[in-house]
């Protein structure tokens, strides 16, 4: 969720360091701050709040000169307050770091530090870092030794990077466990690290990603990477194509908007290469899926958080349908707690849109532990979900800077998708006829994705008499169940309006009590196989006096004179309609969150990036 950023080389380093935090406040964020080496000192900068309030106390206040680390934090100990913000200095004034991860032991490193007459100046676990530095380098090693002797000390995941006034020509960086990416950019005679890419894009494009329990020792020509334990290793240089435009809002008021309408572009993005429409066949190379291992697999377990798990629901029933293999689909958080019942017959298919949530990561690797085939669907190209996984597929959609994830919803769905297809033929579960079919409706996914774009002035409209409610319900059935699990997930985050999704079928079970002229219902009713009993779901609603919004294919005149608002969409083949259904769904928060005056793509308490545990 922390955003760090660093430099080495001659250029100034703070607003280098300033412009790329700007980059990544898609992380959520609440205090900023920066540490540059000025004239042989460190001086540091920080403030609560809002990136902009750092940069009007850098205008205050300069600093000028290299290397340099800045920060975004995320509060997990201390208050979000300018004396908790990172960069933190150690006793001495000479030592600093940035840090993202939870120090999991720092109780007690705190307590023996303390005990020997440290003085902490803030809340957090992460100034014990830099007092151990300290420590070891009172002991008479340099940096890299000291950083190292710390980094062994300390228990948990995290990404680190420390700099020194005694050793101005070096940065130590380090990442242990899942606590975020740590990504070394390489410069021609200067050097960057940050936790995600488009901090540093503008600047280079090569980049080094650090694993698990490695460090790097970066000079301004020099990045020398190596394991906690000091082994060199020879790190891969990546190349990365994205575009620095794709980061910037253009036409649209939010990122949310813009990625809201990158649906479409998304999603053939996502099908591109991977599609023989000749022959009726999916190709996903990057999975290393052969047929024998397709034919030994008995279960698929699938697992995410938030957005993600709801993309997985989806996916349970089109691998069950499509493929005939059994899917059960658990929320990252609770997988590696609930002794899953796996084997080397087992799937575990992790989806993560950052490919560092670090509940996914932990249920990856408790899969791995009992011998699982482990898949992965992500976003974020080098991410550690992608490295650690078996194979992959990536979901091709460009980054995703809004918090409230769109267009890493939809690509996932036709990830699902395919890759059922794909199973199924090499499993022998399909014929050729109903596999081409089925490969040849994917055709028409970019174009059902516009159509449902097209419906935005309608869904305004209803934003508009929505927009000061304080309930909302979602209802869908089948395949449409977890999209109102997500409508209603899109609604909360954004506008803080209370909002749950329910299975159509439970509303006499309990929530039809709750329905009255106060509690508006949107009810998604496309024509799939469960559209008969949507269509009583409405009738039941409407009949409760409640205000409903039916999402209903074009041409249903079922739906018309029961619903209040009705938002149209494309006609298609049931298991593609979850991208249509939820695409208005998304506008429908967007909008309602926007006419609200709300913060719609850094909205309060949520980050994008989670983690931390």
């Amino acid at each position: 969720m922390c955003g760090i950023v660093g430099y080495i080389g001659p250029r100034d380093a703070t607003p280098i360091i300033l412009n790329g935090l700007k980059r990544l406040e898609y992380r959520g964020y609440d205090s900023a701050g920066v540490a540059v080496l000025q004239d042989g000192r460190i001086e540091v900068r920080r403030d609560a709040g809002k990136l902009q309030n750092l940069a009007d106390l850098v205008n205050r206040e300069p600093i000028n000169g290299a290397p340099g680390i800045g920060h975004t934090r995320w509060a997990t100990h201390g208050a979000p307050s300018a004396r908790n913000a990172h960069p933190h200095l150690g006793t001495t004034g000479e030592v600093v770091v940035v840090h993202n991860g939870i120090v999991e032991n720092y109780l007690d490193i705190k307590d023996e530090l303390s005990a020997e007459g440290i003085e902490f100046k803030s809340d957090t676990d992460t100034e014990t870092i830099v007092h151990l530095v300290e420590r070891h380098q009172s002991t008479g090693l340099d940096l890299t030794e000291a950083a190292r002797k710390t980094f062994q000390q300390i228990q948990g995941a995290h990404g680190i990077v420390l700099i020194s006034a005694h050793e101005p020509d070096k940065m130590v960086c380090a990442r242990i466990g899942n606590a975020g990416g740590v990504v070394i950019g390489l410069g021609d005679g200067e050097n960057f690290i940050a936790s995600d890419i488009p901090a540093i894009l503008e600047h280079t494009r090569r980049v080094i990603f650090l694993e698990s329990h490695q460090m790097a020792i970066i000079t301004k020509d020099k990045v020398v990477v190596q394991t906690l334990d000091g082994k060199a290793l020879q790190p891969e240089i990546h190349t990365v194509s994205w575009d620095p435009v794709a980061a910037e809002k253009g036409e649209f008021r939010h990122f949310m908007q813009k990625e809201i309408h990158e649906q479409v572009r998304a999603l053939t993005d996502t099908l591109a290469g991977r599609i023989d429409f000749e022959n009726g066949r999916i190709r996903l190379p990057e999975l290393n899926l052969t047929p024998e291992l397709a034919k030994r697999i008995q279960k698929i377990y699938i697992t995410a958080c938030g957005t993600a798990a709801y993309a997985g629901m989806v996916g349970k029933y089109l691998i069950e349908k499509i493929a005939r293999v059994p899917v059960e689909v658990v929320i990252g958080s609770e997988f590696r707690y609930s002794d899953p019942i796996v084997d080397e017959n087992t799937v575990v298919l992790a989806i993560s849109q950052s490919g560092e949530t670090a509940d996914t990561l932990a249920a990856m690797e408790e899969g791995r532990r009992k011998g699982a085939v482990i898949w992965s669907i992500v976003n974020a190209i080098g991410s550690q979900g992608m490295r650690v996984a078996d194979g992959y597929i990536s979901m091709q959609t460009g980054p995703e800077i809004g918090v409230a994830s769109t267009k890493a919803f939809t690509a996932p769905l036709v990830n699902q998708y395919m890759l059922a297809v794909l199973l199924a033929d090499m499993r022998g579960v399909i014929d050729e006829k109903t596999r081409k079919q089925l490969v040849a409706d994917l055709r028409l996914v970019p174009d059902l994705a516009s159509q449902a774009l097209n419906t935005e002035p309608e869904v305004e409209k209803i934003a508009m008499s929505l927009k000061d409610i304080r309930d909302c319900l979602y209802l869908g059935r089948g395949i449409n169940m977890p999209i109102a699990y997500e409508g209603a997930l899109k609604l909360k985050e954004i506008s803080y309006i209370h909002a749950e999704g329910y299975p159509a079928g439970e509303m006499k079970h309990g929530p039809i009590a709750l329905i009255d002229e106060n509690m508006p219902v949107i009810c998604l009713a496309p024509k799939d196989p469960w559209h008969e009993k949507m269509i009583s779901q409405i009738q039941q609603a409407k009949a409760r006096g409640g205000t409903v919004v039916a999402i209903a294919t074009e041409g249903d005149e079922l739906v018309n004179g029961m619903a209040d608002h009705i938002i149209r969409v494309p006609q298609c083949p049931w298991m593609l309609s979850p991208i249509v259904t939820v695409i208005p769904l998304q506008m429908l928060a967007y909008h309602i969150a926007a006419l609200r005056g709300l913060d719609v793509d850094q909205p309060r308490n949520l980050a994008k990036s989670v983690t931390v545990e």
